[in-house]
């Protein structure tokens, strides 16, 4: 098949949604289908080098989102996208978090008799909120109720994610989870040498891998970081950084991190502590589950579907740092306790692989195509 991605974001960003995007388009390429990435174009001075991939991409003229310069919203003020989409004639339209670029695909789309699979990657309505930009929660579900119900199937990472969407109307909703490399995040990459430069006195390492955005809460891990013999860690960038290292004296950031040196952070990590409470899904908590380290994250969202309370890990009210920093205390004091979960937390996800995840895509591209052929009128 011949598939257009339309994502609201492609790397060079660092998210779920430019991550997921590339793995799906790299298992379309290796199953013999022909994807067209179709994403906002980054600031001129991250453009070079950033296309190198087995597959086209196009990039749309973009501008930076309100309160978060580091995130470009695509606009499709020209006629650019609908020419690169009708050019490459494809069988399905895959919507990557659809809201601005996304929408106007789906019209595209509508307008021209494609089918279209939506991906709801992206709690919009919380970024509202967030970050105090034009449209209010309300208004944003509105427009991602229109988007969603305009396509044949919305694939929803997380059964609460799933269960909001259609709370808020969405209708034709499937479950499709996230893969994990498992051959990358593995406990063998634990390492000593860094242990020694991040915990120098032995202490128990407790990380954070993700955005350092408003939404994310990083802010939490205060209670954590004061807690005695425990060292916090946070690796990433984003617009609350420097705000956050004024708040947390006693983390050290990492920045951001990638490959092997990523690998190798998890797994040696004691502890992995996410507290967002608006994620859809959770890489990062799968990507630790995958090194082995245990996990506490918010009893919300996506992580409700990845941590396993007791076996892989623990679920804490949202939004309670005294709870997390209660609950790393329990973890720090039993060492028997941290390794059967890290055991288990390994076993759980061993199997979640992209290409598994990927085929899944690729029959509900099938379906969706197949949809719009039951639609059309019999020939007389």
């Amino acid at each position: 098949m011949r598939i257009a991605i339309v994502t609201e974001s492609f790397p060079p960003d660092v998210n779920g949604v430019a991550h997921s995007v590339v793995r799906a388009a790299e298992h379309l390429v290796a199953r013999g289908h022909e994807p067209l990435v179709i994403a906002p174009a980054p600031p001129g001075t991250r453009r070079r080098d950033t296309d190198r991939y087995p597959y086209p991409v196009v990039r749309i003229p973009s501008v930076p989102l309100p309160r978060y310069q580091g995130f470009r919203l695509g606009v499709p003020t020209n006629n650019r996208l609908a020419g690169v989409l009708l050019e490459h004639s494809p069988d399905v339209v895959h919507l990557a978090s659809p809201f601005i670029l996304g929408a106007r695909a789906a019209t595209l789309a509508a307008r021209h008799g494609l089918p279209t699979v939506a991906v709801y990657q992206t709690d919009v309505a919380a970024y509202a909120r967030a970050y105090r930009v034009g449209w209010g929660e309300a208004a944003a579900w509105r427009r991602l109720r229109e988007i969603h119900n305009s396509a044949r199937r919305t694939l929803a990472p997380s059964t609460r994610a799933a269960e909001n969407l259609a709370a808020h109307g969405v209708q034709r909703i499937w479950l499709w989870r996230r893969g994990v490399d498992a051959e990358r995040f593995h406990p063998d990459k634990r390492c000593q040498s860094l242990r020694r430069t991040l915990a120098p006195h032995g202490e128990l390492l407790v990380g954070y891998v993700g955005r350092l955005a408003p939404e994310k809460r990083v802010d939490l891990l205060a209670a954590t970081a004061r807690l005695p013999g425990v060292r916090v860690v946070v690796a990433g960038d984003g617009p609350a950084r420097r705000q956050l290292e004024r708040d947390l004296p006693g983390v050290r950031f990492l920045g951001v991190q990638h490959g092997e040196a990523l690998a190798r952070l998890y797994a040696s990590l004691d502890l992995f502590v996410h507290t967002g409470p608006h994620e859809t899904f959770g890489q990062t908590i799968q990507e630790a589950l995958a090194s082995g380290v245990p996990v506490v994250a918010p009893a919300s969202g996506g992580p409700v579907d990845l941590v396993t309370p007791g076996q892989t890990g623990e679920l804490v009210p949202p939004g309670d740092d005294a709870a997390i920093a209660e609950t790393v205390a329990g973890l720090a004091a039993d060492g028997a306790r941290r390794q059967a979960y890290g055991s288990a937390a390994r076993a759980q996800v061993s199997g979640r692989s992209w290409a598994a995840v990927g085929d899944e895509l690729v029959g509900h591209y099938r379906a969706a195509r197949a949809s719009i052929a039951v639609d059309l009128p019999a020939a007389s």
